[in-house]
């Protein structure tokens, strides 16, 4: 594992970030690859280059493009420039857990969305279908409310921190 990672001759470091990549890859509907670019950005001290990265996953950078692309979309990780360069870094984000579940609610939502314009277009269907297009609707209604329930929740409980 790189220096930047922290010192770890027990190799420690490296299977906690090959378990990111298989749990929580998994978990995410992820590529290996992202959850173990995960555990290195969270295990990091400083932001990382696209060849850090690279060079601490063993990966192509075509590789860590879409992995970074992955993780800035999930909410738990930001990519900026520093001061003075012009090159982008990434970091994992302090309040990643609240991206994350702000991620999932708009993704909740956008099938919600979905399953109310399924539901006024399906009219016409026949009963079963248009049962099942209810139930998608009621469950996806079910999921963005307990999703914002939960994002409250989470957000209060670590202002109080």
């Amino acid at each position: 594992m790189p220096s930047r990672v922290g010192a770890d001759p027990s190799g420690d470091a490296n299977s906690l970030i090959d378990d990111f990549g298989l749990h929580i890859g998994r978990a995410m509907g992820w590529p290996p690859m992202a959850g173990r670019a995960a555990g290195v950005l969270m295990l990091s001290e400083d932001p990382l280059t696209m060849a850090q990265l690279q060079s601490a996953l063993n990966a192509s950078k075509g590789s860590m493009s879409e992995m970074t692309r992955l993780l800035v979309l999930s909410g738990t990780v930001r990519r900026f420039k520093q001061p003075g360069s012009r090159q982008f870094v990434y970091e994992w984000r302090d309040d990643a857990w609240i991206g994350c579940l702000q991620h999932q609610l708009e993704g909740t939502t956008g099938l919600l969305a979905l399953a109310e314009s399924a539901q006024a277009r399906g009219t016409d269907l026949p009963d079963r279908q248009r049962a099942r297009l209810r139930e998608m609707h009621e469950f996806y209604t079910f999921m963005v409310q307990r999703f914002e329930t939960l994002l409250s929740e989470y957000k209060a409980s670590h202002q109080a921190d």
